[in-house]
């Protein structure tokens, strides 16, 4: 009898199946592999999801070419792009080959560790502290899953950190895969896969456990459209197949806290490195970029035989310029959001526009306001005049062969390049704790994590980090001088429930040309409608609500694009 398969093409346009007949060359098709069939007159790839009964007046598949995600992952990859509001060929190339494969290897088996760990935790959220090794938790997930049947995923920020953690993995008796250059590995179902976000969409035919580094680091949220998340993705991956997920955190966001139980590393506060906040609204003008205390820690860091002794950060967030009284040194910040305030004109306000005001200090009343903001290339000419020494300017777009310098400005993308330093000094932390975003806080204490990373823990007594702002009260400054966060977890989920942010409620930015009519069919009675400046937020009591609202809408003609959070 002859068969038949339905087929996902590659056409976005057209996010529906269509059915084709198989024939002798392309008899071992199986569900989730990759064929080329003729759709409207075109040749084009596509996936086969689903068996069907043959017909008559059925086309043919052209050709087969090769292996795709498994059967067992398309239920995952059709729910995410319901949930992200995608089209199903977008999360089926994603977990797919950018080669053609026709043949797998055969796995290895779960090998015992050549040396166990005894840093265990149960799967849930794990706090742990930036500076604390977290090969013993994988190690530790990897024997408590080595039994079942399946891969372990284990996800880490940044595709250097997952070669790095490979290696070590493997000195220990692990039989990893990752990349796409071993992609039939990871299909094949390697005991052991380790990537950074796209491998939660890793076509292993099952998935035995995960394990997620920095779960609320920012990298595993895709920026581009589908604005999926990794965490998100593996905790539906974890329940479709059983399997326990551990999630890492230095400071839990409440949606991540909704995932699972809650667990402290037991030496919190020593992991954290030494903070120094230097308030710099009363200092003198003439002191340079670098405050008197940032310079002498740069000096005695300099002493030392680091190879890069000295990092300067300085963190653009947002569009707006800060701007500070020039005779008491306070920001200007809006009196009913308190965010930073910005020029408009002639006039300031903050970047939603609550109030469009006069220019003056709402502190001390003077009307001198100075811009505080400069960029990387004219902070790190400053650096080198005030200290005296050649600098390195770090940006994304560095040639990664390039040699630094002993002394380090540049932007975060700096985390990447340098791996220890004496002293690490946010030139300008307020960028961070006035970001006009809901995670604004989480990220200035991450951001402080991972310049620990470079100078050592509190119980090294090693480095130092030095926070340079002009709001020298903030809670998360206090928190980290003292390395306690509970207040703050607390009150960002406090903060949460009231606002109905995830995971007490569900949002979705619409922009584009085509956003006010696409935003026009969305059921009322479902979501609330806000406008922004870029265009509309819609918001629902939890995701379900939302994805079913925004699936219903008609699609206008013109383009718009749906970020769901």
């Amino acid at each position: 009898m002859p068969r038949a398969v339905r087929v996902i093409t590659e056409v976005a346009a057209v996010d529906r199946p269509f059915d084709y007949e198989l024939g002798d060359a392309t008899a071992k098709v199986g569900i989730g592999d990759r064929v080329r069939v003729d759709f409207h007159n075109r040749s084009v790839r596509g996936w086969v999801v689903d068996d069907v009964p043959a017909s008559d007046d059925l086309k043919t598949v052209k050709k087969w070419l090769g292996f795709g995600p498994p059967a067992s992952e398309l239920a995952l990859l059709r729910w995410a792009s319901e949930r992200w509001y995608s089209t199903w060929s977008r999360f089926l190339l994603a977990a797919s080959p950018k080669r053609v494969v026709t043949s797998l290897p055969a796995p290895p088996a779960a090998a015992p560790l050549l040396q166990t760990s005894t840093f265990t935790y149960e799967p849930g959220v794990v706090q742990l502290a930036p500076t604390t090794d977290p090969l013993g938790l994988v190690l530790g997930a990897y024997e408590a899953t080595r039994d079942r049947p399946g891969s372990l995923l284990v996800l880490v920020p940044t595709e250097a950190w997952a070669m790095r953690l490979r290696g070590r993995l493997e000195q220990r008796g692990c039989a990893v895969a990752s990349g796409d250059e071993q992609w039939e590995r990871v299909r094949a179902g390697w005991p052991v896969v380790v990537g950074a976000r796209g491998t939660a969409l890793a076509p292993v035919p099952l998935v035995a456990g995960a394990v997620v580094i920095d779960a609320d680091d920012e990298s595993f949220r895709s920026s581009a459209s589908p604005t999926w998340e990794a965490v998100a993705m593996l905790r539906e991956r974890c329940r479709l197949d059983d399997a326990p997920l551990w999630c890492t955190s230095m400071i839990p966001s409440p949606a991540l806290l909704d995932r699972g139980d809650y667990q402290r590393d037991p030496d919190l506060a020593s992991g954290w490195p030494r903070v120094d906040v230097t308030d710099r609204r009363q200092s003198d003008p003439h002191e340079g970029v670098l405050s008197e205390v940032a310079v002498r820690a740069a000096h005695r860091a300099l002493e030392g035989d680091e190879a890069v002794a000295v990092v300067v950060i300085l963190q653009r967030l947002g569009t707006g310029r800060l701007l500070a009284c020039a005779k008491c040194g306070e920001l200007a910040r809006c009196a009913q959001c308190l965010q930073a305030e910005e020029e408009v004109g002639d006039m300031v306000a903050c970047a939603a526009r609550h109030e469009v005001r006069a220019r003056f200090c709402r502190q001390c009343g003077s009307t001198n306001l100075r811009r505080v903001r400069s960029g990387v290339t004219t902070l790190a000419r400053d650096v080198a005049a005030q200290l005296q020494r050649p600098v390195s300017e770090v940006t994304a777009s560095l040639d990664a062969n390039v040699k630094l310098e002993r002394v380090v400005v540049g932007t975060e993308a700096t985390w990447q390049r340098v791996r220890r330093a004496g002293v690490v000094i946010f030139a300008d932390f307020d960028q961070y704790l006035l970001a006009p975003r809901e995670s604004a806080r989480r990220s200035a204490v991450n951001a402080v994590g991972k310049a620990g990373r470079l100078v050592g823990s509190r119980r090294e007594g090693r480095g130092l980090v030095i926070v340079q702002t002009r709001r020298g009260e903030d809670g998360v400054l206090e928190a980290l001088r003292e390395g306690s966060f509970d207040a703050l977890v607390d009150g960002d989920v406090a903060t949460a429930e009231l606002l109905g942010i995830a995971p007490y409620g569900a949002s979705a930015e619409v922009t584009g040309d085509g956003a006010e009519a696409f935003v026009q069919g969305v059921a009322q009675e479902l979501v609330n409608v806000l406008v922004a400046p870029s265009g509309y937020v819609l918001r629902a009591k939890d995701i379900e609500t939302l994805t079913r609202a925004l699936r219903d809408a008609p699609r206008p003609a013109s383009k718009f694009r749906v970020a769901v959070f």
